[in-house]
């Protein structure tokens, strides 16, 4: 038998191994493990071709025919052997991951909104329908915008009150974590000069602020809504007004109100604000230590000092100006008795605050 019929019934068998094993195969990685063995670059048709070379010249092309026609057809039986492969593969992965659709769902637990966001937003919300805008301002300030421009100069008592954070900037000058919102007060009397503007103003300026103190009615950090108007002949009316609306909103009832004559450096007059007491309505409780009256924020009419820092002409504009805690008025609407509750992370509360 000559040399080109032993390497054509080589063919053959090698054929007839090869289809009957692709046939076999039961999953695509296997399949892949034969592509390689007979067609790979290692594998066995090319093992065959090795023997081509040793032919003469004239049974060579008859020889290469017949290698490219059995590489042509386990290629196209390789090709159908996978599409009916990847079928089955699918089958059986869709059959795994089968979801009984019958059982009952699991129930994601819910977040909700933080109980001082919630009472920041709704005090906000307040304000913006009575035309107030909303200002922002940074929670790192200078001693100007903190202190000075609201009449709180070096040496003044009022400094020690606010047991301020102070650090140091890169050159060495005094800066600090506000104390206030009053702040954003300045600024935005300043942005409003800066764009060549005049008054009338109406902002509320809703944010974070930082003070060394720590117990049951304190926190390092709380949160507070700075509240202030500027226009001609504003009086103390127009206070009292706003407040009135504001605190019966917010506390979702008509409450009686008394202003009572105090001293804030960035306001004259100044007045504490007083609510009757929303747990037993005047009549005298634990709460309000009997006296059917709570304390709810500090007001006034802002101090023509502070005009004057920002270039307002007092002779001309007046304004009113008051700072209320957003902790201490959730506290009195859901009755909570401890500041720390609120930074603590205790899921129970704050469940029972989301619902």
């Amino acid at each position: 038998m000559s040399e080109l019929d032993l390497l054509k019934n080589r063919l053959g068998h090698l054929q007839s191994e090869a289809l009957a094993l692709f046939d076999e195969a039961d999953s695509l990685a296997a399949l892949q493990a034969l592509r390689v063995q007979y067609l790979g670059k290692k594998g066995a048709l090319t093992d065959v071709l090795k023997g081509v070379g040793k032919l003469p010249p004239a049974e060579r092309p008859v020889m290469g025919q017949h290698v490219n026609a059995l590489k042509s057809t386990l290629a196209d039986r390789l090709d159908l052997r996978e599409r009916q492969l990847t079928v089955v593969e699918k089958e059986k992965r869709v059959e795994a991951e089968r979801v009984d659709v019958t059982l009952a769902g699991r129930v994601l637990p819910r977040g909700t909104i933080h109980p001082v966001q919630q009472g920041l937003d709704e005090m906000t919300a307040i304000f913006s329908q009575m035309g107030f805008a909303i200002a922002q301002g940074p929670e790192i300030e200078d001693e100007f915008h903190n202190f000075d421009a609201l009449n709180i100069p070096q040496e003044h008592p009022a400094r020690a009150m606010h047991d301020t954070f102070f650090v140091k900037d890169e050159a060495d000058d005094p800066i600090l974590l506000r104390t206030h919102t009053s702040p954003v007060q300045i600024r935005t009397m300043e942005k409003l000069l800066a764009n060549g503007e005049e008054p009338p103003l109406a902002v509320v300026a809703p944010g974070r602020v930082y003070r060394c103190d720590y117990d049951v009615t304190h926190s390092p950090m709380f949160h507070q809504v700075e509240v202030f108007k500027v226009d001609e002949d504003v009086s103390l009316a127009h206070l009292k007004g706003v407040l009135q609306h504001f605190l019966s909103e917010y506390f979702e009832k008509d409450v009686s109100l008394r202003l009572r004559p105090h001293y804030f450096p960035f306001t004259e007059p100044s007045a504490e604000v007083d609510v009757g007491c929303v747990f037993c309505h005047g009549k005298g409780c634990r709460i309000c230590k009997g006296s059917g009256w709570l304390e709810v924020l500090g007001s006034g009419m802002i101090h023509p000092n502070v005009l004057k820092s920002v270039g307002i002409d007092s002779t001309i504009y007046s304004g009113f100006a008051f700072g209320l805690g957003v902790e201490r008025l959730v506290m009195l609407k859901h009755g909570i008795p401890d500041l720390r509750l609120f930074f603590e992370n205790d899921v129970r509360f704050l469940r029972r605050m989301g619902s």
